[in-house]
């Protein structure tokens, strides 16, 4: 599923497997040493699935705090503090659970050993882990061809999560002899078109990634399809290889045919029927849940500021369609008197006090809720953007109207990946998330981005 390719590797689905026996090793010693071996034994199986379920509530924690995040390995002090912090957090929600099921308690003063034991080997695995993952040698080489924006920024994708992913980036080519030993990242610019089939064989490149607005009438098939078929060297679309390892499509310089011949963006009725319910059930749930803390939020906004509590405004929808959205005021009422239509920065000074929680929270969203049980909106999905701002968007930014395609969501892929869009590079950044979204939309997909929401508002500013 390539809604995982971006996130999730063979090294960190073994990093998490490791650390879930290790979890389960601890509580199993920790049970050992508090009711004694054979006490351990009687217990067999309960002690080992118990023990499962606290490993699995600890990697949830461990991964809301970014732990399985290879960039996050490298810096030992964040970490520890992270673990720390993912460990007190797993405490308090594994107390919950036993305070509303006794039964799963495996023993009175198991879990104080079993974290004190689990957080010297969860601690010391992963240094263990992160060295041996610097050891192994890169399981591709890759060339890239071109050096355009998209292809030097899926180098530095690849360049950052290299241990990660086990990739080595060998270099770029271009079609300009001049730019040879050009630094753009580490490597640079290390030969042109021509010299592919040399540095080929020199590096033992795996892979050559092609950026076709580069390489277009430069390159001869006769010689990439004799290295291919004599080398074994796998050559791929630049566009391709970025979706799969960013989580979005790189719309620049990409042509609609590779839109039209690619894999995904299918409006199936059996999906959009699933989705539509999807949205009801999470909307009614959502409010009926929900109101109480409606209701203290609407409180707070009219005590506070004594002025309207909701908001509405006009946004762009579905097939271009506008519609009125509904949130919590963040700002001040004459936010807008004097400037019109302005794009929503970081730290604006229109944003009250009280905005700023309510925006950081999410909480401000809560009236969309109504949107989406009208049919505006969907639960997940990409930003309703104001018609002032689609119109010049739509100008500047190649396929931007392309994620009308679907209904705007209250959170959404490119709300998860991407900060506020205060420019129009902000807004070609998050396109390319919807429109990444948008190709491969499913119900999991839309659970995975709740999930990603949820982790979002509680460990990081949201957008």
């Amino acid at each position: 599923m390539k809604i995982l390719s971006a996130s999730l590797t063979v090294r960190t689905g073994a990093l998490v497997v490791s650390e879930h026996v290790l979890i389960v090793l601890s509580v199993a010693l920790a049970a050992i040493i508090r009711l004694s071996f054979a006490r351990f034994l009687d217990l067999g199986w309960e002690v080992l699935w118990r023990a499962s379920l606290i490993a699995a509530v600890l990697q949830v924690c461990l991964h809301f705090c970014d732990l399985y995040d290879f960039r996050t390995l490298s810096d030992r002090r964040t970490t520890a503090t992270a673990l720390l912090r993912a460990l007190g957090t797993a405490s308090l929600i594994l107390a919950l659970i036993y305070y509303w099921i006794p039964n799963l308690v495996i023993g009175r003063g198991v879990f104080g050993i079993a974290s004190a034991i689990s957080v010297v080997l969860i601690a010391g695995w992963r240094i263990a882990f992160n060295w041996v993952s610097r050891q192994l040698k890169p399981a591709e080489r890759l060339l890239i061809v071109g050096t355009n924006p998209a292809a030097v920024s899926l180098a530095k994708e690849l360049f950052q999560r290299r241990h990660e992913l086990g990739v080595e980036l060998v270099g770029f080519v271009d079609s300009d002899r001049t730019k040879i030993g050009t630094s753009l990242l580490n490597p640079g610019v290390i030969g042109a078109v021509s010299d592919i089939p040399s540095i080929v064989r020199e590096k033992q490149v795996d892979r050559v990634v092609v950026s076709l607005a580069d390489a277009r009438g430069k390159l001869s098939m006769e010689e990439l399809l004799q290295m291919k078929l004599t080398q074994g060297v796998r050559f791929d679309h630049l566009a391709s290889v970025y979706e799969d390892y960013t989580g979005k499509i790189a719309v620049e310089n990409l042509r609609p045919s590779w839109l039209i011949f690619s894999e995904g963006f299918r409006r199936r009725r059996t999906l959009e029927t699933l989705k539509r319910l999807f949205d009801l059930t999470f909307a009614v749930v959502g409010l009926i849940i929900g109101s109480p803390l409606i209701l203290l939020v609407a409180a707070a906004i009219w005590l506070t500021e004594r002025g309207p509590v909701f908001y509405s405004q006009l946004r762009v929808g579905r097939d271009s369609q506008p519609f009125m959205v509904y949130k919590f005021r963040s700002m001040r009422p004459d936010a807008e008197v004097d400037t019109g239509p302005v794009w929503s920065t970081a730290g604006d000074p229109r944003v009250t006090r009280l905005g700023r929680f309510l925006r950081r929270t999410r909480l401000d969203e809560l009236p969309q809720l109504w949107n989406v049980l009208r049919g505006d909106m969907s639960i997940v999905g990409p930003r309703p953007e104001r018609p002032e701002f689609v119109a010049d968007l739509t100008k500047q930014i190649p396929f931007y109207n392309q994620r009308h395609a679907v209904r705007p969501g209250v959170t959404g892929w490119a709300q998860v990946r991407h900060s506020y869009a205060a420019s129009v590079e902000d807004s070609l950044q998050k396109l390319q998330y919807d429109l990444f979204y948008i190709k491969h939309l499913s119900i999991a997909f839309d659970v995975f981005i709740v999930f990603e929401t949820i982790k979002t508002v509680l460990v990081r500013n949201g957008s």
